[in-house]
């Protein structure tokens, strides 16, 4: 009767790891697949860059030269202003998204009125 047991106890110790293995087999895109941009349909989500925000402010010269990009910016009025907020503006006014999905206003930064946008991609920009 030992051996039905510890046979028992091999199969089911080695047994179960075949049963975690995972094999591919075929190509894992399809041959004709399209880009968005070719099939027309929806292009793809950008996450928001919170690469080029600076906590601490870093000055209006850390965002002077960052380029702001077109594109159907989510944002909300809300959430751009906490975004400026976030990278050391304070007092944002006259937000307005332009028709580039720009938001473009003014906020203050050092007891100094700069203009400023935000991008879809959350990159703030001061001039």
């Amino acid at each position: 009767m030992r051996t039905p047991l510890a046979a028992l106890v091999v199969v089911t110790l080695f047994g179960s790891s075949a049963l975690a293995q995972t094999t591919v087999t075929g190509t894992p895109a399809a041959p004709d697949a399209k880009t968005s941009q070719q099939s027309g349909g929806q292009d793809s989500v950008t996450r928001p860059n919170t690469d080029k925000m600076t906590p601490d402010g870093g000055g209006t010269a850390a965002h002077a030269n960052v380029q702001l990009e077109k594109g159907a910016n989510s944002f909300t009025e809300g959430e751009a202003r906490s975004r400026l907020e976030k990278s050391g503006y304070a007092d944002a006014k006259n937000l307005m998204k332009d028709e580039d999905g720009i938001w473009r206003g003014t906020a203050a930064q050092g007891g100094k009125q700069v203009k400023v946008g935000l991008d879809f991609k959350g990159n703030v920009s001061a001039q």
